[in-house]
């Protein structure tokens, strides 16, 4: 069995979710090989063939790709799937726009967000906000497989693929790329922060935030939301954890304010420590929590504050 990992990137870097979806994709046995697509990719293709268990990387080095519009990188990747019996990438934002593309061009079913691989045609998926774990066998001949890469450890760099120029396929033109305008922060993106600090509903105003941002300045953290918080204008939409925001699994999880919605708990219970602060001892978060303190946040929070501060931080 062959498998084709679509990379994630950002023409100058290799994602983390890319390392941790060729783990994903050595269980399924046989060879792995990683297609980059991008402009002025060489340090991302470099970086991929360094991951274990990689056995080539593919460089499509094109300006259609700079940026990942769904149409023409789909064309790209059903041009190559013909030599591969497993097409594979992170669940990310990327992946979800031009994954079902490919399913679609394929015209095979798309396997969604899988956790755990069983075999090569066995895997298995939450459902239902993560409450049941479905477990799906694929008869299509060839896969085509999106990876929730908190579930997965990362891929060492011990290897040394090699690298293969390819030429780019015909745009289909069906779009083109405008303009992109991205939030920039000091503070390390959620889905890769080894420690996020979020607040809910109970922060009462988005002013309040500035509480949990001195935390994070001192643990290094990313800064996080629930939906209520979101839908409330405390916090912009990039900052939402959740069924419906982002899926994380950091080393530590600090849930300040937040009662434990299932849709937010979806997003963040496979987080290695999680801390709850909430003053209602009933709240669905303890729940999930390793640790639980039950305590007014605006007193806890400048305590922990306080404390940080002795120790060094």
């Amino acid at each position: 069995m062959t498998t084709l990992v679509i990379a994630d990137h950002n023409n100058s870097a290799l994602s983390d979710a890319t390392a941790k979806t060729v783990t994903a994709a050595s269980k399924l046995g046989g060879d792995v090989v990683i297609l980059v697509a991008g402009k002025g990719c060489d340090a991302v293709a470099e970086a991929a063939a360094k991951l274990d268990g990689v056995a080539k990387v593919l460089v499509a080095d094109d300006a259609q790709y700079e940026h990942p519009v769904a149409e023409p990188l789909a064309a790209l990747v059903v041009s190559l799937a013909g030599d591969y019996d497993a097409i594979v990438t992170a669940a990310t934002t990327v992946g979800k726009n031009f994954m079902p593309r490919v399913a679609a061009l394929l015209d095979v079913a798309q396997i969604s967000e899988i956790t755990a691989v069983e075999s090569a045609d066995t895997f298995e998926r939450p459902i239902y906000a993560g409450n049941a774990i479905q477990t799906v066998k694929a008869t299509d001949a060839k896969k085509v497989i999106t990876v929730r890469t908190t579930a997965f450890p990362a891929a060492g760099q011990g290897s040394s693929a090699s690298i293969e120029k390819i030429g780019a396929a015909e745009n289909p033109g069906l779009t083109e790329f405008v303009s992109e305008e991205l939030t920039k922060s000091d503070r390390p993106e959620l889905t890769s922060a080894k420690i996020i600090i979020s607040g809910g509903r109970g922060m009462q105003n988005g002013e309040n935030f500035a509480m949990l941002e001195k935390i994070a300045d001192k643990l290094g953290a990313g800064v996080g939301a629930s939906r209520a918080a979101v839908d409330a204008g405390f916090v912009p939409n990039d900052y939402q954890v959740g069924q419906t925001g982002k899926v994380v699994a950091p080393e530590l999880y600090i849930a300040v304010g937040i009662s434990g919605a299932i849709q937010h708990l979806a997003g963040m219970k496979d987080s290695k420590v999680i801390v709850a602060i909430n003053k209602d001892e009933e709240a669905p978060i303890f729940q999930v929590a390793d640790y639980g303190l039950v305590a007014d946040l605006f007193k806890a929070v400048p305590e922990l504050e306080e404390e940080l501060g002795k120790a060094g931080l």
